[in-house]
């Protein structure tokens, strides 16, 4: 069997959030959605996520039910990844801020000390996604991101859309701004910036090999599977023919796993779905 190509009922399921239910739409694809059944959940939940990888932990994100917002299964709060290493924890995304106890609980099931996350790498500034960036930099957490989305987290304004949750972005400085293609060391792990804007300005993907695996952090440049093709198109920064040269980009690429900014992980040939998620911006943007 193909280990790159290999994923168990348990690693799908914990992906997905849905094992026999309806699928999940994004409100901006136009989809319909199929019946979904309501869950009990409380917000005080914890002690849940799942490892997506040997090492890798993906311990936030409401559409998954991992962390919960206002209701059940939405866009609120982004997913959270955490890569183990020897040295250190390091993040990928963190939330919009009001679930960050959450995302602690749940990497405690896994014996993953809070204490020992060492960077955070932000994809882009919108609140589901930076909003507790301010938090983990009080905790002598060192933020990573691209120049545009460490602009925009200091200034905390429109761009970090805290207008779209009715909330307020507090703002923060990043440590270490990155530049398109450049690679970082961080606890012995290679970690490659690409500059992908549309979505918004600065967004980034983070690439780095684990596993014998090329892994790619794609935070919403390519929008939910089963939910759409693009990350949401409100943003103050918003840019079709930018982001079309982005999906170009991007579709160009070759790697093994893309973990998403929010719902399903792609396992199986991402460049397929990049593929699909280009030729749809083409025939809908121009």
């Amino acid at each position: 069997m193909d280990k790159k190509n290999h994923i168990t009922r348990r690693h799908f399921i914990a992906a997905t959030g849905v094992a026999a239910g309806g699928a999940l739409i994004n409100p901006d694809s136009g989809l319909s959605a199929a019946p979904f059944q309501k869950q009990d959940v409380s917000p005080k939940a914890s002690n849940i996520g799942m490892e997506v990888l040997k090492n890798v932990y993906q311990v936030g994100g409401s559409l998954s039910g991992i962390t919960y917002t206002t209701g059940d299964a939405n866009y609120d709060d982004c997913n959270t990844y955490i890569m183990k290493t020897a040295k250190g924890l390091i993040m990928f995304d963190c939330g919009c801020g009001d679930t960050l106890e959450q995302i602690f609980g749940n990497m405690s099931y896994y014996g993953l000390n809070p204490s020992d996350i060492k960077a955070c790498f932000i994809t882009h500034p919108h609140l589901d996604h930076a909003g507790a960036a301010y938090l983990l930099k009080k905790r002598g957490v060192a933020l990573y991101a691209s120049k545009s989305t460490a602009d925009s987290i200091q200034a905390g304004d429109e761009r970090c859309c805290g207008f779209l949750y009715h909330k307020v972005f507090t703002p923060c400085t990043v440590d270490h701004v990155m530049s398109d293609g450049e690679t970082v060391d961080v606890l012995g792990v290679k970690i490659k910036a690409v500059l992908l804007p549309g979505h918004t300005a600065g967004c980034t993907a983070f690439m780095f090999d684990h596993d014998n695996r090329r892994i790619t952090v794609s935070g919403d440049v390519i929008g939910t599977l089963l939910g759409g093709f693009f990350g949401w198109s409100g943003s103050i920064d918003f840019n079709k023919p930018v982001y079309i040269e982005s999906l170009k980009r991007f579709a160009r690429m070759d790697f093994d796993v893309m973990l998403p900014g929010h719902g399903l992980i792609c396992y199986h040939k991402p460049k397929r779905r990049l593929e699909e998620v280009l030729n749809e911006a083409l025939m809908q943007w121009r």
